[in-house]
């Protein structure tokens, strides 16, 4: 069994793994805050985003920069580029399933659950293609006890990010929870990466496919863009408490105009659920 290295270049591969899940875990937690309050396509353009930043950014693109400080002495090392671009895509998918069955399901525990399960099957599907897109001289094997525990873990770390995205309120414990999910994804991923067994074998042909180095720029690029957007579409975008009393205003002003006692305002003794306050509460 060949000697398999997961930090070829130290602290830098992880560090940097790690902050970009936490940049897209957090950029999409305040994409889901500003979705709550908010309904039918303005909802569904929220959760998008959403999917985006954490599927692309937080998980995929993580999972890719984690990859870079992966090496097997004496084994190049090449990308199948299709197979590496669908993983990116299922990322994004499965993100968005979860999101949007919570988002305009409803917010249930059993909603939750379903949607961690799909969404962490999604993911752990997404990290075990982007590992079989690797092409070297070798024969590649997983301990199955390892394997186990990493799709564990993205099931359970599913299920946190989607109950985050439902409850977190607030810029610190935002920042806090996207904290917490920047370390289960990182986790899930070398706990996956660690299961791998790779037995080296002679052959007469160089494997095929894209060197890591040629996703270096696109990738830096892109996800330098992607941040730049989702920052610009968030800072001109009200909050989330700006959005709740804007909803909360126009029913206000609709009932007025349609004869209708108004309902409570947000904070009074009316128990009834108002525009966005969660999940669910807002039909499209």
């Amino acid at each position: 069994m060949a000697e398999v290295h997961h930090f070829s270049y130290g602290l830098l591969t992880p560090v940097a793994a790690y902050l970009m899940s936490f940049v897209g875990s957090l950029l999409g937690l305040m994409c889901t805050a500003r979705a709550r309050a908010s309904s039918g396509r303005s909802r569904a353009s929220w959760l998008g985003l959403a999917a985006l930043a954490i599927g692309g950014t937080g998980i995929w693109v993580m999972h890719f920069i984690a990859m870079l400080g992966f090496s097997v002495p004496h084994a190049e090392i090449r990308y199948d580029v299709p197979l590496t671009l669908l993983s990116c895509l299922i990322a994004i998918a499965v993100v968005a399933i979860g999101l949007f069955l919570v988002g305009f399901a409803g917010a249930g525990t059993p909603l939750i659950i379903t949607g961690g399960l799909l969404t962490g099957a999604g993911v752990a599907s997404m990290h075990y293609m982007g590992m079989a897109a690797m092409n070297m001289s070798a024969d590649v094997g997983y301990q199955p006890a390892l394997v186990t525990l990493s799709v564990v873990i993205a099931l359970v770390a599913a299920t946190a990010a989607l109950w985050f995205a439902l409850k977190v309120r607030g810029m610190w414990a935002t920042a806090g929870a996207a904290l917490i999910m920047g370390v289960a994804v990182t986790g899930m991923h070398y706990t996956g990466m660690a299961a791998m067994r790779v037995h080296l074998h002679a052959r007469d042909a160089a494997p095929t496919g894209a060197k890591a180095v040629d996703f270096i720029l696109p990738l830096v690029g892109g996800v330098g863009a992607v941040a730049t957007i989702l920052l610009i579409v968030i800072a001109m975008a009200p909050s989330e408490d700006e959005m709740r009393i804007e909803a909360e205003l126009q029913e206000r002003l609709e009932a007025r105009r349609d004869g209708r006692p108004p309902s409570a305002p947000s904070g009074a003794a009316d128990s009834r659920p108002h525009a966005g306050e969660w999940f669910g509460g807002n039909t499209p």
